[in-house]
């Protein structure tokens, strides 16, 4: 959310210095849109195919991360920017904990790691429990109870019924109601 340059003087909602992690954020959304553009681009559609493809929806979403984006890095070069949380819990002066950005990253590597080799519910158990675990679960087995449920309702859903094809892995390669 943008606000006037004399609001946020009057609010006290600037602050000092350039605004560099707003840019990336913008920049990244830009790059988004930018990014799906090109995969939407690469979509088969077959000669015959007339109206509404299904290079359409592609398109449409990126042309309005591209906007949006654009948009959002002439208001920061032109001095506005968003108000600052004034939520109570909110501590402006916290530094990052990069440990936990960290835990959390690697994770989401070992997820992406195991989803061809152990299949997608194992990945998902995987990272489920690693990010509850990371965030502060204080029951460990409780966690991955439900990090083992969660990962087993997505997979039927998605590939049991609505025949989404996420690899089911070795433990459940023959079980006729995971496989998409």
């Amino acid at each position: 959310m943008s606000i006037h340059p004399a609001e946020a003087q009057a609010s006290g909602a600037r602050t000092a210095g350039k605004p560099i992690g707003e840019i990336i954020f913008a920049a990244g959304v830009l790059s988004l849109g930018i990014v799906g553009f090109v995969a939407g681009a690469g979509i088969k559609t077959p000669p015959s195919a007339t109206g509404i493809g299904p290079r359409e929806f592609p398109f449409i979403v990126s042309g309005f991360l591209v906007l949006l984006g654009a948009a959002i890095i002439v208001q920061l070069l032109r001095g506005r920017r968003g108000a600052p949380e004034e939520g109570e819990d909110v501590d402006p002066d916290a530094k990052t904990d990069w440990l936990t950005v960290a835990k959390l990253v690697g994770f989401v590597a070992l997820h992406i790691l195991l989803i061809v080799p152990a299949g997608w519910p194992v990945a998902a158990a995987v990272l489920f429990f690693g990010a509850s675990w990371t965030l502060g679960s204080l029951s460990w087995w409780r966690t991955a109870v439900i990090a083992v449920v969660m990962a087993l309702v997505l997979q039927f859903v998605f590939a049991g019924l609505l025949g989404v094809s996420l690899p089911a892995g070795f433990l459940l390669e023959g079980v006729e109601i995971f496989n998409g």
